[in-house]
């Protein structure tokens, strides 16, 4: 058990450094980009494939990250005003089938990703192989299907709701905007 929570915090924090790097590399690009058009010293030719990049990885690497925090999109409405039984079979149900759908999701991934691998295709500007922007599209969805799992299973184990690994179900708001366990 040590050495999986050894490895959950270690993915924890290269997810933060993925998602911070690649937040800084759009900043950068489109505000160096600006004032260099702006100075008239013309575009950067590379800056569309290294922000679009960026922007894979953040995307991709963010469906783990908040499945892991319980930020995740939810409709919430029947889920939050149902009494325990129900909210419990929800918490069971929504996290298992969302992690499924995410696995097949990582699966069809992969396939369109080896597709366009084995095709050759590269960028037009920096000419790198255009894999590289698509692979985050398998892991993320792969590491965000694990960290479904992972809700599924903190459900089963304990008898309070759980939004997710690290974030219980608050019976009110007031909890919600402060909880102490984040």
């Amino acid at each position: 058990m040590k050495i999986l929570k050894w490895l959950d915090v270690g993915l924890k924090r290269v997810e933060e450094a993925i998602l911070a790097l690649s937040i800084i590399t759009i900043t950068v690009m489109v505000a160096g980009n600006t004032v260099s058009r702006n100075l008239n010293m013309g575009s950067w030719a590379f800056t569309e494939e290294i922000s679009q990049l960026a922007l894979y990885m953040a995307t991709f690497m963010g469906i783990s990250y908040v499945a892991r925090q319980g930020r995740h999109i939810s409709m919430s409405a029947v889920f939050d005003n149902v009494p325990y039984k129900p909210r419990k079979a929800l918490a069971l149900i929504i996290p298992f089938v969302t992690a499924i759908i995410l696995f097949v999701l990582a699966f069809y991934s992969y396939e369109y990703v080896m597709s366009v691998y084995n095709s050759g295709r590269t960028t037009s500007a920096l000419r790198f192989p255009y894999y590289w922007m698509l692979i985050w599209a398998p892991i993320g969805f792969t590491l965000g299907g694990i960290q479904f799992l992972r809700n599924f299973w903190v459900n089963v184990r304990n008898k309070e709701v759980y939004l997710a690994a690290e974030r219980k179900d608050y019976a009110s708001d007031s909890e919600v905007e402060n909880p102490t366990n984040i």
